[in-house]
């Protein structure tokens, strides 16, 4: 379980193709202290650390998480936000974020607020994934606010803090991110699927 506050970003070093399996190296100030087999979210997927040396560590994708995020894209140098599991004594400062990636999203407009950002993203909406404004939305790791939501697109307001320890700096338009919709409301939907067919 993740809260969306990200701990810190890393940077790619590495990419080491392996039959349909990408394994990546990070580097960051936080690889050190992980552990082996220890779970941690890269931009909002949850991964388990493999290898550590020298202040990098090695996750692998698996091909439906290249297939489904925006992993698949990585390239060396790109900036990953990171956030470790939230320990049981922790705060949920941001929202209950499970590191499962629903689908992805173009961003399509980036504004300048004089002082904050907005950022607007786009998605498919084959998959019935929805948000609602004022609810909580996790990109790229982020647990956000909706500030503006309509069918199959959202708006998000970034403050300076967030902008700058972030990987939402390297964000623009045209860019893949990672979304995954809030946990209540996905169960929520989905109760009301299975009441509409008598099946609960």
């Amino acid at each position: 379980m993740f809260t969306g506050i990200i701990e810190t970003t890393g940077t790619v070093v590495s990419i080491d193709k392996q039959q349909d399996n990408i394994i990546f190296q990070v580097s960051s100030s936080i690889s050190q202290e992980l552990k082996i087999d220890q779970s941690i979210a890269h931009n909002g997927v949850c991964l388990t650390v493999t290898s550590i040396k020298d202040g990098v560590h090695s996750v692998t994708a698996i091909h439906e998480t290249l297939q489904k995020t925006n992993l698949r894209d990585w390239q060396l140098g790109t900036i990953v936000n990171l956030e470790r599991c939230m320990p049981a004594t922790g705060r949920f400062d941001g929202h209950f974020v499970q590191g499962h990636v629903d689908q992805t999203a173009v961003c399509t407009a980036v504004a300048n607020e004089h002082g904050s950002w907005r950022f607007t993203f786009e998605y498919s909406v084959g998959s019935g994934n929805f948000t609602i404004e004022k609810g909580s939305i996790t990109v790229n790791g982020v647990s956000l606010t909706v500030v503006d939501s309509e069918i199959g697109k959202f708006a998000v307001a970034i403050i300076p803090y967030t902008y700058e320890h972030t990987n939402f700096q390297q964000i623009s338009v045209g860019t893949v991110v990672n979304l995954e919709f809030d946990v209540i409301g996905k169960y929520l939907k989905r109760i009301f699927e299975l009441q509409s067919k008598n099946l609960i």
